[in-house]
């Protein structure tokens, strides 16, 4: 990286108990998360049926005020972009490969006074940004194959965010570098070094879950915490 970035860390409510989510969320809250990530699967894009914008404009009635990240794995896409936007997603990413329209996908987030991003599957080629760096506001990487948590960390996703981070410098534009899949606290600072900034962290925050503790999550908060700090 050629310059120091705030680290974000972003538990996936993919892992958490669906029974008490608006507790979970606010316990990783409390323990030092910063954004929410949600992992949207609608079983045609990928091989698996999760959670809609109900759930997200659920959490905000609830009174969850962070940033949600609304990761859409959904084929076709614009039709529910609308939807993440009213129910109060604050960061709104995609895949190109569930658009017909990339750029006109882009805009219609950021039209909708959303922050706009693109998400990169193990083999999808970061090409699909030459055209559409001012539109970016986040770039995540996929370093499993989407469709379920719980998959071990894909190593040549290092090169790939080096690429990425190397694009993101040489633009001159705010954007993050996210990654998602198999971050755990032994990893995250050589993920941190390839260029991530923000580091989605779904069976490795949740699950150190123990009943009746409210304050079960701030041991492995503390733990990526530290892993960041060491890099400045």
């Amino acid at each position: 990286m050629t310059a120091p970035r705030d680290f974000l860390i972003a538990p996936s409510i993919l892992s958490a108990d669906f029974a008490r989510l608006g507790e979970e969320v606010d316990n990783v809250l409390a323990a030092g998360a910063d954004v929410v990530h949600f992992d949207v699967m609608d079983n045609h894009y990928v091989p698996n049926l999760t959670i809609g914008p109900m759930v997200c404009e659920a959490l905000r009635k609830h009174g969850v005020t962070a940033p949600i990240d609304a990761h859409l794995m959904v084929k076709p896409v614009d039709r529910l972009i609308g939807d993440f936007i009213d129910a109060g997603a604050t960061y709104v990413t995609f895949h190109p490969e569930a658009s017909e329209h990339v750029d006109r996908s882009l805009q219609l987030i950021r039209d909708g006074g959303c922050k706009a991003g693109l998400v990169f599957n193990p083999a999808t080629p970061l090409s699909y940004l030459d055209y559409v760096m001012d539109k970016v506001d986040m770039i995540l990487l996929m370093s499993v194959n989407p469709g379920f948590g719980g998959q071990s960390f894909i190593p040549a996703t290092l090169d790939k965010l080096r690429q990425a981070r190397a694009r993101i410098d040489a633009s001159g534009f705010d954007i993050r570098l996210e990654v998602d899949g198999g971050v755990k606290v032994d990893n995250i600072a050589e993920i941190a070094r390839a260029g991530a900034d923000t580091f989605v962290a779904g069976s490795a925050v949740f699950g150190a879950r123990r009943a009746g503790d409210p304050h079960h999550y701030d041991s492995v908060m503390d733990k990526f915490r530290a892993e960041l700090a060491a890099l400045s």
